[in-house]
């Protein structure tokens, strides 16, 4: 099972974007040395989302050129966003830049303050998200010589008449993951053989609380699709080695008790940033002619049981061995997110140690565990 780091932090003001980003610089680079083997970056603009947030690309590369084992993933690019060229271009480059070991989560965003700020028209979403990335297909797949590829999603318009330079380095195209939220999204991913993110939820309901049987029944809904679709066993092994299940808050004490009481605190930070964010969001609803949900409570049983892991070092282990025999190939895993207090400091330099120091093993002896029974079976 590979475990993989989220990067994220909330900056409150212009003063604080700086010391943000230089704290979510050092995460990744403490990330590398204790284990982890990947950092996801999310894409968000505006609210002090992560300020590095506003281009993951510029981010990622960066750090490309200090974290040389790491894969980067991102979560989620928000595609209706992008110009498709220019999406295509960055992500051909960098996967050349990092040798091929780029997952690139893709969706459709989910904010409206994040539309109207690059003149997108909220209710236009899904729909320029799916016409971008087949957009970006068919210009990673265009060789010179062949038919220029025309484009007009309303939004741009234009032709390549020659290619995309550079070519990425994987083939044939950089390795996209779609969150497999729906029937169509499930079928796409399946089809071509890409990993994915696995929800711990059945939308609308996003915190149900009941994380490990609603990733069972979607993962399973997946790799069924994705074994049916016909593809040689390596392809498919591939796909699920860095299929994710989510977690946006760990938190790991030495005891069950003391990780519970200090995950309440960091809630509770956290929901500060949630309601300040959602203020913004209600003010571009009714600029998009929208009404979304209320911004969800973070300090409920649901949200926790959904979105949250927590405990000892041995109970968060036990709990992450669940995802991996049921085969879950990565768990993302959000160890600072929330304003970046000096306690939040403390407590994910906390997380981060015991993580390193024990529940990694556990992890890792559990697997050898299984390795070595499985060989005994032959």
């Amino acid at each position: 099972m590979h475990f993989s780091l989220f990067l994220t932090s909330r900056s409150g003001s212009p003063e604080e974007d700086r010391p943000v980003m230089k704290a979510m610089v050092e995460h990744a680079v403490d990330a590398e040395q204790k284990g982890f083997d990947a950092v996801f970056l999310p894409d968000h603009h505006f609210t002090g989302y992560a300020p590095p947030a506003s281009d993951p690309f510029v981010f990622a590369a960066y750090l490309a050129g200090k974290l040389e084992r790491m894969h980067f993933g991102f979560s989620v690019q928000t595609l209706a966003l992008h110009h498709p060229v220019r999406f295509a271009e960055r992500l051909a480059l960098l996967d050349q830049l990092t040798d091929g070991k780029l997952l690139v989560g893709v969706g459709s965003g989910t904010t409206p303050e994040e539309m109207i700020g690059f003149g997108v028209n909220f209710q236009d979403s899904s729909r320029l998200a799916n016409e971008n990335l087949e957009i970006a297909e068919k210009l990673w797949a265009k060789k010179p010589g062949d038919e220029p590829v025309s484009f007009d999603n309303g939004h741009y318009r234009g032709a390549v008449v020659s290619r995309i330079v550079p070519a990425p380095y994987t083939k044939p195209e950089p390795r996209v993951m779609s969150v497999a939220s729906r029937p169509s999204s499930v079928e796409r991913a399946a089809k071509k053989a890409q990993p994915a993110f696995i929800l711990a939820f059945t939308p609308p309901v996003i915190d149900s609380g009941n994380a490990y049987e609603e990733v069972k029944k979607n993962f399973t809904t997946y790799r069924n699709a994705l074994e049916a679709a016909g593809h040689p066993e390596e392809a498919v092994k591939a796909a699920l080695e860095w299929t994710t299940h989510s977690y946006q808050h760990v938190h790991i004490a030495e005891t069950d008790e003391l990780a519970a009481a200090e995950m309440d605190i960091i809630l509770e930070q956290y929901q500060e940033s949630v309601e300040r964010e959602h203020a913004a969001n209600k003010a571009a609803e009714a600029i998009s002619g929208v009404n979304l949900r209320p911004a969800p409570d973070a300090r409920t049983e649901g949200y926790k049981g959904t979105w949250c892991l927590y405990g000892s070092p041995e109970t968060v282990a036990a709990e992450l061995q669940k995802y991996a025999d049921l085969g879950i190939g990565n768990v993302l895993l959000g160890l600072m997110g929330g304003p970046l207090t000096e306690e939040r400091r403390r407590f994910t330099e906390q997380s981060m140690r015991l993580f390193s120091e024990r529940v990694l093993p556990l992890i890792r002896s559990s697997e050898a565990a299984n390795e070595a029974e499985k060989v005994a079976a032959l």
